[in-house]
């Protein structure tokens, strides 16, 4: 990334469920969009950082993701690629997860933007969907169902069955999320 770089939208979170930081840029990159970022925070009562990637399409669904960084003495380095096919970890294809086009990473935010921008729900309206999703430590991704249900101009609300979470979401004008009930809450963008 250079100095001409636009930077679409820029974000700072605090973790509310433990100690914890996530700064998170969305910028342009050729005909689709980069977003990423690094999350500090502890994991398991260990110090952890990740840093992360996400190469979006132009209609904001994943083409790549990058994760690195450490979770205590572990070393991360992972590279998820989402082509035709459907989608791979580190070279190996994860089976099952053809039809999903989002990459949602379980330790930061930032990755709900993508696909609200794509949705263009209408107030009231409410969509069903998955995504690929990473966990710090997984070894793999897996299918994660969700729920959104847009309230206002600003606020959705959103359930994962299987995680289990539920909470209205607000967000802010750049698209990221500001208020992440008893996960996270938007410092400064």
């Amino acid at each position: 990334m250079n100095d001409k770089t636009a930077i679409e939208a820029a974000a700072l979170w605090r973790r509310l469920d433990t100690v914890g930081t996530d700064a998170a840029r969305l910028f342009r990159n050729g005909p689709g969009w980069r977003l990423a970022g690094t999350a500090v925070f502890l994991h398991e009562k260990e110090p952890a950082r990740l840093d992360y990637e996400l190469d979006l399409d132009p209609d904001w669904s994943t083409t790549r993701g990058v994760i690195r960084g450490f979770l205590g003495r572990r070393t991360v380095d992972q590279t998820i690629l989402r082509d035709a096919a459907g989608w791979s970890m580190n070279g190996v294809r994860v089976a099952g997860l053809e039809h999903l086009k989002d990459l949602d990473l379980g330790f930061t935010p930032a990755t709900n933007l993508p696909y609200l921008r794509r949705a263009h729900l209408a107030i009231g309206e409410a969509i069903d969907r998955a995504v690929a999703w990473w966990e710090p430590g997984a070894a793999t991704l897996i299918e994660l169902p969700q729920h959104y249900r847009r309230r206002d101009e600003h606020t959705f609300w959103y359930e994962s069955p299987t995680g289990p979470y539920k909470a209205e979401l607000e967000l802010a004008a750049s698209g990221f999320v500001r208020n992440y009930p008893q996960l996270w809450v938007l410092e400064s963008e």
